[in-house]
């Protein structure tokens, strides 16, 4: 006798040939709506994933993981709180910087900017800058015959119509306590290096220039505007901060990278907390055809399943048999679902500028979407987690139909046979 006889008997209804092909059909149905649901699913989390992962990246690379202030003021004894930073455990790096607004002018064409000086010769101990300028070096930011160099974004560039080597005019709002705002400083520039981050907010208005020609134009004088620090993980930046914070006292603020861009992050994971619940309706939909193609056949099988009854079979027995039959359904659609999610993951930016080149479009702008391509990151976690709701739904779906057919009377289906 087979063992467990549930088993063998959800296998034999699913492979065995029907009268109904309507029924065969919407199992198939069932299989391919499934599928679809769970193939999707993988690919938007996917994409969803590899999206926070870029942004995070990019971040990283032109930012610090933790940066600190001294609340509303310049910071003058910058050197000895930088020391004081240095000796907390976990700190790898500490460097000063100057942030200033300004405008850039060339022929013209004027673009708001943000201008940060950094020092060329240590900028490396605390950032990752250096993997998006190209053929520039930061040794390019040294000043030379009384014009100031200064590298560009490649969108900003772009916006300029410069190249390197061209001349252009920084214009610096100048404000004094007594008189409010008075003339601005005109800065002769040099654009000698192009970055690109691939991240518009960077790309399109950061303009970076040696810390000691930035404190001369905006008037810092020895002091900076803060300092950025660097953790041994940026995975451990929220403690290392707050430990910071703990250990300078309440007259800094530690901002971790994460700060910066918090509201960004946590709409990020609320979108995809509600993607994953829109998308599993058509698992949902999916299922409505298990119990569809269950109850067929359920009527199809009255008669095989009063036989089974009067051969000694139990309720429970048909109950797991039809039970099994519509898990196996979703472990077909949960696997083909797995296999066309996971290779249309690998080669949706592939596909993306596919579509863009035969249609001419732009599908994902940078302005808008911060990067301008579609990245991918595939989790274990997302793959089970979508998994297991699905084959949830298909084993609730199947419920109804299994309890259908343990209610089966014999007498009642042999009557006219």
């Amino acid at each position: 006798m087979y063992r467990p006889l549930s088993l063998f008997i959800g296998l034999r209804y699913l492979r065995g040939k029907r009268r109904n092909r309507f029924a065969t059909f919407v199992s198939f149905a069932s299989v391919l709506g499934v599928a679809i649901g769970v193939a999707v699913l993988i690919i938007v989390l996917s994409v969803m994933n590899g999206f926070e992962r870029e942004v995070a990246g990019h971040i990283l690379g032109m930012t610090s993981h933790a940066t600190v202030f001294r609340g509303g003021e310049a910071m003058d004894d910058w050197s000895s709180v930088a020391s004081d930073i240095r000796a907390v455990p976990g700190v790898t790096g500490v460097q000063p910087f100057i942030r200033g607004s300004a405008m850039i002018n060339r022929r013209g064409r004027i673009k708001g900017v943000v201008v940060y000086g950094i020092p060329r010769d240590s900028e490396a101990e605390v950032s990752d800058l250096t993997r998006y300028l190209g053929a520039a070096r930061l040794s390019d930011l040294a000043a030379v015959r009384g014009r100031t160099p200064i590298f560009l974004g490649q969108t900003l560039t772009e916006a300029l119509d410069a190249k390197g080597g061209d001349a252009a005019t920084l214009i610096i709002p100048r404000w004094s306590a007594s008189t409010g705002a008075t003339q601005p400083r005109y800065a002769p520039v040099t654009v000698n290096g192009v970055f690109k981050v691939g991240m518009h907010e960077f790309d399109s208005a950061f303009v970076l220039m040696d810390l000691p020609e930035a404190a001369r134009l905006f008037d810092y004088g020895a002091a900076v505007t803060g300092l950025r620090v660097r953790f041994t993980s940026p995975g451990e930046a929220l403690a290392q901060a707050a430990r910071l914070q703990s250990t300078l006292g309440p007259e800094f603020v530690v901002l971790d990278w994460s700060q910066f861009h918090r509201n960004f992050f946590q709409a990020l994971q609320s979108q995809k907390r509600i993607l994953f619940l829109i998308l599993s309706v058509i698992i949902g939909v999916a299922a409505f055809n298990v119990v569809a193609s269950m109850i067929m056949v359920v009527k199809e099988k009255r008669r095989d399943i009063a036989i089974l009854r009067t051969q000694g079979c139990t309720a429970g027995t048909i109950l797991g048999a039809f039970v099994i039959q519509g898990l196996l359904i979703g472990t077909l659609g949960i696997a083909l679902g797995l296999a066309v999610g996971l290779l249309g993951a690998e080669y949706a930016n592939d596909v993306m500028r596919w579509l863009e080149r035969s249609f001419d479009l732009k599908l994902i702008k940078a302005d808008v979407y911060y990067i301008d391509y579609l990245p991918t990151r595939i989790l274990a976690g997302d793959i089970w987690r979508v998994a297991g709701v699905t084959l949830g739904i298909c084993l609730f779906a199947t419920l109804y139909p299994a309890l259908r057919a343990a209610r089966v009377a014999p007498v009642e289906a042999l009557r006219y046979e």
